[in-house]
């Protein structure tokens, strides 16, 4: 039967259209996005996930720009201590030089001198970001770099770091403001060797113990101080393959695959174009009706 009332026939033509148009524009949003989950209600599930992860891989780049920082300031104590041991080093030169008899122990005492200025500066300019890891009051007292942030299996986060004892690798505990000369520390004894003319081979045997002394602390230190950087640029690079792993994951989840994309938006316009043919025929349909009457 045909109705001049109602057309069945483009009823379908429109229906199908108006589903080939919907799912037309979904695959031109995902074209001109990239996204095939853009909005929550793309994929809920999904969607959760990856807003979880990107918020997690913002904070862990986020953790080791910090952990640069770090980096920077683990470097600066460790050169500190490596000029320290040099210069220590050379002090205890001078002490050999001091056993022969006919040495001049005032010039010696001199030279020894600068050599301990040239530790207090040392220490006094071993500073980053207004913190120096060498110079500490409290023997006790540590430092800390922020190394990773974590995700624990119950969802809660935490930020994790690494720790240098700088009170009991410190080269001095204070630094005098006017003077500059450091004082206490590990080089304490080393500050307080003076030489003279009537210094005796004990004296100088006692000097020599303290500097050995010092310089084991002093190796002690550096070395504590490679291990930190050992593990800092270990957890940068793992930090930097981690994040690399979280961006492929939510890439899996959310990007469109634009090969199969772009094939199915040919395919969708193909299907509008012959949808509107169809329409055009049902829509024709009922014109025929007019032939009856003549």
């Amino acid at each position: 039967m045909t109705s001049i009332l109602t057309n069945v026939s483009a009823n379908n033509a429109l229906q199908t259209l108006s589903t080939i148009n919907k799912s037309l524009e979904e695959t031109q949003n995902r074209v001109s996005s990239g996204y095939k989950v853009s909005k929550a209600s793309d994929n809920v599930a999904y969607w959760s996930i990856s807003t979880t992860m990107n918020s997690d891989n913002k904070a862990l780049n986020a953790a080791t720009d910090a952990l640069n920082v770090g980096a920077a300031k683990v470097d600066v104590a460790y050169d500190a201590m490596d000029s320290a041991i040099d210069v220590v080093n050379e002090i205890k030169a001078k002490l050999v030089t001091a056993n022969e008899s006919s040495t001049d122990k005032d010039q010696i005492q001199l030279e020894i001198g600068k050599l301990k200025d040239q530790l207090s500066s040392i220490a006094q300019s071993a500073s980053f970001s207004g913190e120096n890891w060498v110079v500490a009051a409290d023997t006790t007292s540590s430092a800390s770099v922020v190394d990773g942030f974590v995700r624990n299996n119950d969802g809660t986060v935490q930020v994790t770091s690494a720790s240098y004892s700088t009170g009991s690798y410190a080269m001095f505990s204070a630094i005098d403001d006017t003077t500059g000369v450091g004082s206490g520390g590990i080089l304490t004894d080393v500050m307080g060797i003076a030489l003279t003319s009537v210094t005796t081979s004990e004296d100088l045997a006692t000097y020599m113990d303290q500097v050995e002394t010092a310089l084991s602390s002093l190796t002690d230190g550096a070395a504590a101080l490679g291990a930190l950087t050992t593990r800092i640029d270990l957890q940068t690079a793992f930090g930097s393959k981690l994040s690399d792993a979280i961006d492929e994951g939510v890439s899996g989840l959310v990007d469109a695959d634009m090969e199969s994309e772009s094939a199915k938006l040919s395919a969708l316009q193909t299907q509008q174009q012959l949808a509107i043919q169809s329409l055009s025929i049902a829509n024709s349909s009922s014109q025929n009706i007019m032939s009856l009457f003549r």
